[in-house]
């Protein structure tokens, strides 16, 4: 059977959904009369659309979900995980600003999976470090490649993974 990472963690900002949370949209949040999510100024506000299914994948394979984001928009990036029905995929939350490297020590303390063992998907290289794939455009099935890269064991595979 294929190796599977322990944890996979997730940015929010350009991984989940196509804006900075705390600059691009005004929180508070809401789900208007027609099921959309819209901000105070009634902006629309959308995932990357195969993010809910990617999310889904994963928890049917077993593999733990973990957010990890250096916004200051902290209420307004919970706010939309739950207004997007993505809170029961992240067993654990770590939002706040601050360095990735705290993120990824809480997370390791928490979960007791070594860095060795964890997938990290974020559109900022500078935020990778360890097992990665950076993407430009949001999450979204080419990035399976990366999954199929960490299965066969080679860290230097996924590394070198990035979207077209």
């Amino acid at each position: 059977m294929a190796r599977l990472p322990k944890l996979a963690v997730f940015d929010l900002d350009y991984t989940l959904w196509p804006f900075w949370v705390d600059t691009h949209v005004d929180p508070p949040f809401h789900q208007s009369s027609d099921g959309s999510i819209r901000d105070r100024r009634g902006q629309s506000i959308r995932l990357y659309p195969e993010v809910p299914a990617v999310l889904e994948r994963l928890q049917s394979l077993g593999v733990p979900v973990a957010a990890a984001s250096r916004t200051g928009e902290v209420e307004g990036a919970n706010q939309l995980l739950e207004l997007f029905g993505l809170v029961r995929y992240f067993l654990h939350r770590e939002i706040y600003p601050g360095s990735k490297v705290t993120h990824f020590e809480r997370l390791q303390h928490k979960t007791g999976v070594p860095f060795s063992q964890m997938i990290f998907f974020d559109d900022e290289k500078r935020n990778t470090s360890a097992n990665w794939v950076h993407q430009q455009m949001g999450r979204d099935s080419r990035h399976l490649r990366g999954e199929e890269a960490f299965q066969g064991g080679k860290s230097s595979d996924v590394q070198g993974v990035q979207s077209a």
